[in-house]
């Protein structure tokens, strides 16, 4: 019987043996775990998407490698947990990405209008040109913007688009034709700028809201049902580049659901997502938001994975970012701040109300100190009778937030989604309220205080995607001009502002136990970076990109030594998209 019993044990210790073999495993690198500052190890072992073992070259190939597995050699290249944005609108970029000129990462006004100008040339007739976010005069060298009367001089014969930020847009004299806006067209809280004879003079700025800009910008060329299923995989694609590995969707204007979900939807269940996707809902048209949030309440599951081959590939989270249009506090800061609607307390009260009832996340869009202080109202008067009790729920932005307000975040147990939007828009807000004294949004402070901090870009409307972009602000507080906008001594260091790109974010979908850690049983997302960005030199960490990305333990991009295990993808369309031509984020010449 004894010996019966010892067999039974030695078989089912080969069983599991033969269970822990690896799938893929990553050696010879420089392996980041994120589980503390300066721990590294040399490789890891991934089975069904799932971390096995992490530890020596040596220990790892003996213990782990059979025939079958997929084994590559790091060459010594640092690695690092998949970043995860957790503020971008890849949903609703998705469906646009192919039909948008990048201007991303281009260094000069001269080259950035010689790719308008040669865009131009191979688009069909009654196609608009659109540049829609990714830069500032501060980017290029010549340190300034395009005047109107260039963008007409290189695209005459054609409708042309470009927004800035979030208060200015540029329309061409041929887009002016297209969409028949003459001295009488009005949008509320925008002006369309005249000329002393009343004529349009195709410049747009947003004042209490930028509803010309956005109106307009939906005005322009859609992409065929087939055309935003490659763009979506396109832009997928390049986030993959840049070694993000998840993202969270914050909505946003004109995303509508589910209609513009459907793409991403269509992806996920044929497993065609390189990215782990969690995305919230927002509700669109002014005066029926609480109308919207019971009717997706009651017919919609949150957590529910639709995406069969990836744990968490592709999850509804809860509501926001903007909850109610009275609550939205524009942030433009070429503008004075607006102040809120005098109804805002009594619109998001039942929501938040509906929102906390049901345990839905929710997640809320405040830039301002003084917005988010009368959201709060809000929100300790709804805990006393429904009690959050461990709810997650966040602010978005939050650059002026308060150290009181802080405190009354972190009596509720909520978090803060920051972005680099000072990155961008640094220079106009010192131009009109002064060069802060403290760090915007005050990142150290949230920490110190234990309140959940996530990174990400707020891409692409403002902000570029480039994760990089944003890890060179967190640890060098300039703006992308190179200005000092944090003061130098609140800068965050490397693993700190890795560890909110990574883990930091992975809170905001509930996924804090399973993503952000090279560590055994932690998902397989990973990526070996082209340079050593703990080594390399701050202004070096721009430039990084991916080399070898992998998501639930599958290759997913592949470059440079890497080139020829990168999985292949279909051509862009349509042919004339300018994607095909310049790509996404300028490469480096």
């Amino acid at each position: 019987m004894k010996r019966i019993f010892i067999l039974i044990l030695f078989f089912f210790a080969l069983l599991l043996q033969a269970q822990e073999k690896a799938d893929l495993i990553i050696y010879n690198g420089k392996i980041a775990t994120m589980q503390k500052s300066g721990e590294f190890v040399q490789a890891l072992a991934v089975k069904d998407g799932i971390i096995l073992a992490t530890g020596t070259s040596k220990n790892i190939l003996e213990s782990y490698k059979t025939t079958s597995t997929k084994s590559i050699d790091a060459k010594g290249k640092t690695v690092i947990p998949g970043l995860n944005d957790s503020h971008i609108h890849v949903i609703r970029e998705g469906l646009n990405y192919n039909a948008e000129l990048h201007w991303d990462g281009v260094k000069t006004l001269k080259r950035a209008m010689e790719m308008l100008k040669e865009q131009a040339a191979r688009t069909p007739p009654g196609v608009w040109i659109k540049v829609v976010g990714g830069w500032n005069e501060f980017g290029f060298e010549e340190k300034r913007q395009p005047t109107i009367e260039e963008i007409n001089a290189a695209v005459p014969d054609k409708p042309v688009f470009i927004t800035y930020l979030y208060g200015k847009a540029f329309l061409n004299k041929k887009g002016i034709e297209v969409l028949g806006y003459n001295k009488d067209t009005h949008y509320e809280g925008s002006v369309l700028e005249q000329d002393k004879n009343g004529n349009l003079t195709g410049l747009m700025f947003a004042k209490e809201t930028p509803k010309a800009i956005y109106t307009t910008l939906g005005l322009t060329t859609k992409l065929t049902p087939e055309e935003r299923i490659n763009s979506s995989l396109q832009f997928n694609r390049e986030l993959n580049r840049f070694g993000l590995t998840s993202v969270i969707d914050a909505a946003g204007g004109a995303q509508n659901f589910p209609a513009d979900y459907a793409t991403s939807m269509e992806l996920a269940k044929a497993g065609k997502l390189n990215l782990r996707i969690s995305y919230y809902l927002f509700a669109q048209q002014k005066g029926r938001e609480l109308q919207d949030y019971e009717k997706w309440v009651a017919e919609t599951v949150i957590n529910k994975n639709d995406n069969l081959l990836t744990a968490n590939g592709y999850t509804e989270e809860g509501a926001g970012e903007n909850i109610v249009a009275s609550a939205a506090d524009f942030e433009n800061f070429l503008e004075p701040r607006i102040v809120l609607a005098d109804e805002m307390e009594e619109d998001l009260e039942p929501i938040i109300r509906l929102l906390v009832k049901n345990r839905w996340p929710f997640r809320l869009h405040a830039t301002y100190g003084e917005s988010i202080d009368r959201m709060l109202n809000v929100f300790e008067k709804v805990n006393k009778e429904i009690p959050f009790n461990g709810l997650r729920w966040f602010f978005d932005h939050a650059e002026t937030i308060t150290p009181q307000e802080l405190e009354r975040v972190k009596a509720l147990n909520g978090g803060i989604a920051v972005q680099f939007r000072m990155y961008f828009q640094g220079e106009l807000y010192e131009k009109m309220y002064g060069a802060p004294k403290s760090q915007l949004p005050p990142i150290k402070k949230m920490l110190e205080m234990g309140i959940p901090v996530g990174m990400g870009t707020d891409a692409t409307r403002i902000s570029t995607y480039n994760p990089w972009m944003a890890l060179h602000w967190l640890i060098t507080g300039k703006t992308l001009g190179g200005m000092q906008f944090w003061p130098k001594d609140q800068v965050l260091d490397k693993f700190t502002a890795l560890q909110l790109y990574t883990s930091g974010s992975a809170w905001f979908s509930g996924e804090e136990k399973e993503k952000g850690k090279l560590t055994k049983g932690m998902y397989a997302d990973f990526s070996i970076l082209s340079e050593d960005y703990f080594t390399a030199s701050a202004d070096k960490v721009r430039n990084i990109e991916s080399d070898l990305t992998v998501v639930n333990g599958k290759i997913v991009y592949g470059a440079r030594d890497f080139k020829s295990l990168d999985p292949a993808i279909v051509p862009v369309i349509p042919d004339w998209s300018p994607v095909k031509y310049f790509g996404g984020y300028a490469k480096k010449l």
